[in-house]
């Protein structure tokens, strides 16, 4: 819990770290954690606005949390809710208001909005005290919207949102609401990026790239734990990891649309030139600005590499697609494919989240692969494929997987159920 130094301290610095953040989804995330911290709450969730109506984007809660086992995270369903004066969400976003209600479940009959109480029923979760407040753009534009839940004294009771608890967090909001605009910026200009790939092969589209983005952080952030990496240095790699994977692809703008969408199989000489995507994909990254650049270029060259070595495209230097020194073959070549650990662990994990993806997912040539057929190829390729210790890591973190897929579907369509996470209050 802080104190009113920490607080103050900590507002001082909280656009520097937020604007440290390039990826929106990793950017909510420490939103949503220290919004909850200024107030000690609880729990918390982050709607973004589409349209005219509000996607539940993101949410966490310490009850809940702490009755799973260690290392296991909370599985919730995103949602929408319509912005109007009907929910508590849609209420602030269509008004612009901060709402501040003591108790959720004593709301008068006489307002517009309700309290929905599923989720409270089906997790046994008790919610009181709530306080919504809109993220509004430089032109008062509503971005989204952040609900902190079940405000606690120091000895974990409940308590009311207190009014120095809401010019706070209206001043953490104005700071959060910038850093948000900015990152919403960043991610539009990736996807016109794969747009622009995907008119190229239709195979990369924006959700696509989500789930292997997905996938990519979940196989990461437990990689990383099992090392004992530091927290500070598993954000910073989170973050530019997101993005990378989405543009793992990218370098495929360069290829003929002869062989991209060539509908029978590649001849080989085909089949070579197809490889130089993951060249000209580290070429675009290839006067690195930023650890994001870097980690695309990363991604982009050698997510096509197995741990067995007969990937591609090798010992080659992306910008001069000449051999490595030091890594020519007798016929002055590039080595064959990178092996196990010199493939950089970025690769690695984007390698394991393109491969399912694609055998999940629906093709022009073929119908998406039930879940047990893709896990099965996924199991069979560890030692050979996929580094062994990831696909471990991966069938571990499948039920995480399948959200990440739902929420990101073709149809970008978002189901709501209930019994997981319903907190269209």
């Amino acid at each position: 819990m802080l104190n009113e130094k920490q607080k103050l301290d900590t507002l001082m610095t909280l656009g520097i770290e937020l604007n440290r953040i390039h990826d929106l989804d990793i950017l909510l995330e420490r939103v949503l954690t220290r919004a909850r911290q200024f107030v000690n709450a609880d729990a918390g969730s982050i709607y973004i606005r589409e349209g005219n109506r509000l996607d539940f984007t993101y949410s966490q809660n310490d009850t809940l949390q702490k009755r799973l086992p260690a290392g296991e995270k909370l599985i919730y369903s995103t949602f929408s809710v319509p912005i109007d004066p009907t929910s508590i969400a849609g209420y602030a976003a269509a008004t612009g208001k901060m709402l501040s209600i003591p108790d959720v479940y004593k709301l008068s009959p006489t307002k517009s909005y309700h309290f929905s109480k599923k989720f409270d029923r089906a997790s046994g979760y008790v919610t009181r005290s709530m306080l919504t407040i809109p993220l509004m753009s430089s032109k008062k534009d509503v971005l989204g919207i952040l609900q902190i839940i079940n405000a606690q004294d120091q000895e974990k009771r409940i308590r009311i949102f207190s009014q120095t608890d809401e010019k706070v967090m209206l001043h953490f909001a104005g700071i959060a609401a910038v850093a948000l605009e900015r990152a919403q910026m960043t991610r539009s200009m990736i996807l016109r990026m794969i747009r622009m790939a995907e008119m190229r092969d239709p195979k990369e589209t924006g959700a696509h790239v989500n789930r292997v983005a997905g996938f990519s952080l979940e196989l990461y952030e437990h990689w990383a734990k099992r090392r004992h990496i530091d927290q500070k240095e598993i954000d910073k790699t989170r973050d530019v990891l997101r993005m990378g994977a989405m543009l793992h692809d990218v370098g495929k703008v360069a290829t003929s649309d002869l062989i991209l969408k060539k509908p029978a199989q590649l001849s080989f000489e085909e089949f070579e030139i197809m490889k130089q995507h993951t060249i000209h994909g580290a070429r675009l990254f290839s006067n690195p600005q930023s650890d994001y650049d870097e980690a695309a270029a990363i991604i982009a060259l050698n997510h096509h590499e197995k741990w067995d070595g007969t990937g591609y495209p090798g010992h080659v230097d992306p910008i001069t697609g000449k051999p490595i020194p030091g890594h020519e073959s007798r016929n002055g070549g590039p080595l064959p494919g990178k092996k196990q650990e010199e493939i950089p662990i970025l690769g690695r994990i984007v390698a394991i989240a393109d491969v399912y993806d694609a055998l999940s997912s629906k093709r022009s040539y073929k119908e998406p692969w039930d879940e047990s057929r893709s896990i099965e190829i996924i199991s069979k390729g560890a030692g050979t494929h996929f580094d062994p210790e990831l696909v471990e890591i991966f069938l571990e973190r499948i039920a995480l997987i399948r959200l990440i897929q739902e929420r990101y579907s073709e149809s970008q369509v978002e189901p709501l159920t209930t019994a997981e996470h319903d907190v269209s209050k």
